[in-house]
């Protein structure tokens, strides 16, 4: 996932558990999210919103503070909290004492909560189940200091904005951000100076007591990126039923989630793509989009359509030492503002320092021509193809050595620009950091696809340069063996980096995981490949560490430098099949389904790398998002990877392999599409395979390729 702080190393404090530490980014992980993008309620799992990372925020402002539920005299005592689906969350808890005549609760509160764009709304029930008379003051206490998002995240403290009543309610407003907290009923009392409003309840046995808060968040000049109609998905909603319920229970959440990450291009609404995660990056990142999109292939174009158009809009047309634009290029990230984190460091509103979404961009666009994207629609975005491809040659390799590589020239933005983007994330076998300009090892084979992918499609519409961006891609193959490839004493393997003396940067890393099925290595490197991946240093039995245990500078809590990253075990796992290595794939899948079960289905971010061997669940990374795009996508992955589904709709071919879906069998998934029509994939317990397909597609049953 994409980072924009370089403080990741630093301990951090924990929300929910422990107040903020002033200056260190907060904890998240035993937080409760709730999420309808671009809003999203963080609070504790009691529910109760109090301050540190807490709050309601819209569009990376936050709009509430603190929203805490009390009652004089009495304390409140959790009994459950859980969310459903993504956008809802309710919370139990006991008034201890109150109208109690045995050891049983009598008078209990319900918190209901419920997020929409633009609008938080909690629903307060209290039910007296007991048998005797009640009267009580429920107060309900509201602040926010309105602060902006990156102030959030690096731990700044600010002061609390003054509220002014207006009659049921509190209103607090500034630079064009404005916020209204109403009741219903009206309160007892109100106190705009503390933020205050009471509630004078008496209850009689088995009456109930509601109230309905409402808060709602506007920028006065619009939502950046506004959320698109709850009844506009674009894509066809899977649902699995296997032999294993962890894995359906995880792809049901994930879709979930997925619905209410997205958001809309307002330069043309009907485009949709996905925001990479709350709470940190609830926004567009080329990166981020470009992969979840890809990752959700099987279930209908829609989405990739929507994201390699709204990216196109804003790709590079001139180059701009401050922002990182270049002809051709796509964006990194877009924030209504400007961030401004720390001393010397800082992004830009619009911001391009990425060295990969761009061969990404045009790779998307290949695959979604292969699963069926309206020829017309692909035609139209081939000029956009046309200026990648250039910018891989003309400004990607900068130095014309043939590889692509990043510097930050401005001094004030991303040391690295992979998607392992924290400063430290690049280093030696001996924990040296690389210096820039650095060439990613799965940069150039995303380059390669990209290539390959970007000649496929110039030669299906007639258009000129096929021949010539095939040849550039296998002088790249070549380069690549020649320069990465390096040695330890178990074996030849590809560098994580090549640096800026040209020297392989000769870490163990996750990287080889996106090299696989690419095309830029034969089946010998990728069988070395994949006895590197399912050797325990990197396979942790919980999924793929960013970097081998085995490495000066392993830590499990590091950001990119031995942590689990749900969507790079995933690709690791598409890559294995793709090459022919089902087994392997198998392994780390599995991991990912231990861990998902651990995280109640909705995987992070990232995870802490300890791994099976000592640990029987995995810890959280506490600074993670949750939920978060890639993350959440990589379910669809891992299920395509598991059935072996490709799809090649020009060829008018449809090819299923179930490599390693022997533990999940029988399986029947339902929602999957392709050329715009239902797809529908059940595997017997005998191996048996039924397939209900569009009509005109010729369906292709194999088995995985040969070891």
């Amino acid at each position: 996932m994409d980072t924009t702080v370089k403080t990741h190393d630093i301990t951090k404090s924990v929300a929910g558990a422990a107040p903020s530490i002033e200056g260190l980014q907060p904890f998240l992980h035993d937080a409760s999210v709730t999420l309808y993008a671009p809003s999203f309620v963080i609070s504790h799992t009691d529910g109760q919103i109090d301050g540190g990372v807490d709050g309601f925020f819209h569009g990376d402002s936050r709009a509430l503070a603190r929203l805490t539920v009390a009652v004089d005299g009495l304390a409140l005592a959790p009994v459950r909290g859980a969310f459903d689906g993504a956008d809802r969350a309710s919370f139990r808890a006991v008034l201890r004492g109150l109208g109690e005549d045995t050891a049983d609760p009598a008078v209990t509160l319900r918190r209901i909560r419920r997020v929409t764009p633009g609008r938080l709304e909690e629903t307060l029930e209290v039910t007296n189940a007991g048998r005797q008379n009640v009267r009580f003051r429920l107060a309900v206490t509201a602040a926010t200091d309105l602060a902006a998002m990156e102030r959030v995240k690096v731990g700044d403290t600010l002061p609390t904005a003054a509220a002014t009543a207006y009659g049921s309610g509190l209103d607090w407003s500034r630079g064009g951000f404005a916020v209204r907290l109403a009741s219903t009923p009206r309160p007892t009392a109100l106190d705009a100076a503390t933020g205050r409003l009471e509630y004078e309840i008496g209850l009689a046995p088995g009456e109930v007591w509601t109230a309905v808060l409402r808060c709602d968040a506007a920028h006065e000049d619009g939502d950046q990126f506004p959320a698109p109609a709850a009844d506009t998905l674009p894509w066809s909603t899977p649902v699995l039923r296997s032999s294993d319920r962890r894995f359906d229970h995880w792809l049901g959440q994930s879709a979930a989630d997925l619905d209410r990450l997205r958001l809309t291009d307002p330069e043309a609404p009907a485009d949709q793509f996905l925001a990479a995660g709350a709470p940190w990056f609830l926004t567009l990142f080329g990166r981020d989009s470009l992969w979840a999109a890809r990752m959700l292939l099987p279930l209908g174009t829609g989405l990739a359509a929507g994201t390699l158009r709204t990216l196109a809009r804003r790709q590079g047309t001139a180059s701009d030492p401050d922002t990182l634009e270049q002809p051709g290029k796509i964006l990194h990230e877009v924030r209504r503002a400007a961030q401004e984190f720390h001393e010397g460091f800082g992004l830009p509103s619009l911001y391009y320092g990425t060295v990969d979404a761009t061969p990404l961009w045009i790779t998307l666009l290949h695959d979604s021509w292969r699963w069926g994207l309206a020829p017309e629609q692909v035609e139209q975005l081939l000029p956009n193809a046309e200026s990648a491809l250039a910018w891989m040659r003309d400004h990607g390799d900068a130095d014309g050595d043939g590889f692509l590589k990043y510097i930050d020239l401005s001094g004030r933005g991303l040391a690295n620009q992979g998607w392992k983007d924290s400063g430290d994330a690049i280093r030696h076998r001996d924990g040296r950091l690389a210096t820039a300009p650095i060439a990613l090892c799965e940069v150039q084979a995303y380059a390669y696809e990209a290539a390959r992918g970007g000649a496929a499609l110039l030669r299906a519409f007639g258009r000129p340069g096929a021949d010539e961006w095939e040849e550039w891609a296998e002088r790249l193959r070549d380069r690549f063996r020649s320069h990465f490839w390096v040695e330890d004493e178990r074996g030849p393997y590809p560098a994580v980096a090549l640096d800026r003396d040209k020297k392989p940067v000769d870490s163990v890393t996750s990287g080889f995981g996106h090299l696989l099925g690419t095309g830029l290595l034969d089946h010998e490197e990728s069988a070395l490949l994949a006895a590197r991946l399912s050797a325990p240093d990197l396979d942790s039995g919980h999924g793929l560490r960013t970097l081998s245990s085995g490495s000066v500078g392993y830590n499990p809590y590091g950001y990119h430098i031995g942590s689990i990253w749900p969507h790079d075990t995933a690709i690791a796992v598409h890559g294995l099949v793709r090459a022919g290595f089902p087994d392997e794939a198998g392994s780390l899948a599995a991991g990912l389904l231990t861990a998902s079960e651990s995280f109640d289905a909705r995987l992070p971010e990232l995870f802490a790398g300890h791994g099976a061997a000592t640990d029987t669940w995995p810890s959280p990374y506490p600074a993670s998002c949750r939920p978060q795009a890639w993350a959440a996508a990589s379910s669809v992955l891992v299920l395509q990877s598991l059935l072996g589904l490709s799809a090649d709709v020009p060829g008018g071919t449809l090819t299923v392999a179930p490599g390693f879906a022997e533990a999940y069998r029988p399986l029947a998934v339902t929602g999957f599409e392709v050329a715009g029509g239902r797809l529908d994939i059940a595997v017997e317990v005998d191996g048996t395979a039924r397939i209900e397909a569009p009509a005109g597609l010729e369906v292709k049953r194999e088995y995985p390729a040969a070891r």
